[in-house]
């Protein structure tokens, strides 16, 4: 997935905030912060989801990651923290600006809370709340796959955007985006399932499945690349897999996709490129961030041209 942004948020820029004092951590200080965290960021242009991890590098510094309403995730060189108080940069994604990014927050209560600026001086507040862990106690005892489109009209689906034309249509049986600028949504959602999807690209394009609308298994024509996290078969700016198993675009192409709480798996025409690997948190684009809720699949749209002449799922008895 390749967004242009104008910032980390739509016509958002970050001015830098003033530094917080340096702080020795201690173990029972860290633990407070340490961990992944859903964010909910409030803008003049709505609520976003964002997504951000803090962990510790050696025995004092916290370093980490963040992900925010569009992009991949992005590294955190440093968390500076005084026991409540903390503040991290990020470098720009696609922004056209020089400067880091700049966020500070503070403790409050179980959550985490802060404030940012955007490009014209207002204040932006966002919250967050310690992302569910999803763990499985057992092993889902599959039904059988149903489909998820009839192959004559967009039953099931609805599209994303109703400001944006809906350019998915059913043609001869195939689920085609003649006009590429909308996502399209299932109006089923799922936790647990088994995904199988047969797809088709022209040279260049890219488009992407979001599992339970958070999580984007990338499509995009990258035949004979090196395998990478941003590309074909894996979940955006996360997991990479093992090797690249596209084909030429052009060619139909098949992907089944696991996903059991967190722990997903991905076969790729075949091979198995994404083993039982554990997804951090939700990748830029997501619907929201309600992890512990189920969610519908969508399929990306607003990039480029992309066909499916089977969508099935199987979930559990």
């Amino acid at each position: 997935m390749k967004r242009t942004l104008g910032s980390l948020f739509p016509a958002i820029g970050l001015a830098l905030f003033t530094p917080l004092l340096s702080h020795c951590l201690t173990a029972q200080d860290a633990s407070k912060l340490i961990g992944r965290w859903n964010l909910t960021v409030h803008t003049t242009e709505g609520v976003h989801p964002s997504w951000l991890e803090v962990r510790k590098s050696g025995n004092k510094s916290l370093v980490g990651a963040f992900v925010g309403q569009f992009g991949s995730a992005r590294p955190v060189a440093k968390v500076e923290f005084d026991g409540n108080q903390f503040r991290f940069s990020v470098p720009p994604q696609w922004e056209k600006r020089s400067d880091d990014l700049v966020f500070l927050g503070h403790l409050d209560g179980n959550g985490i809370a802060g404030t940012t600026t955007d490009i014209d001086g207002r204040v932006l507040t966002w919250a967050g709340t310690r992302a569910p862990k999803l763990k499985r106690s057992a092993q889902p005892n599959w039904g059988p796959m149903k489909p998820l489109f009839n192959r004559s009209d967009l039953s099931g689906w609805k599209a994303r955007s109703a400001s944006v034309e809906n350019g998915w249509v059913v043609r001869n049986g195939i689920l085609t985006n003649a006009t590429p600028g909308n996502d399209l949504i299932t109006e089923t959602t799922y936790n647990d399932f088994k995904l199988h999807a047969e797809f088709r690209y022209p040279k260049g394009s890219n488009s992407g499945i979001y599992l339970r609308g958070r999580y984007e298994m990338q499509i995009e024509d990258n035949y004979g690349d090196e395998p990478e996290s941003h590309k074909v078969g894996g979940i955006y700016g996360f997991l990479t897999p093992s090797v690249n198993a596209a084909k030429p675009a052009g060619e139909w192409q098949s992907v089944d996709v696991t996903l059991i709480g967190r722990v997903v798996t991905v076969v790729l025409n075949g091979e198995r490129v994404i083993d039982r690997q554990t997804i951090p948190g939700a990748t830029g684009g997501a619907l929201d961030n309600n992890e512990a809720a189920p969610g519908p699949l969508m399929i990306q749209g607003d990039h480029g041209p992309v066909e499916f002449r089977k969508l099935s799922i199987a979930t559990p008895r």
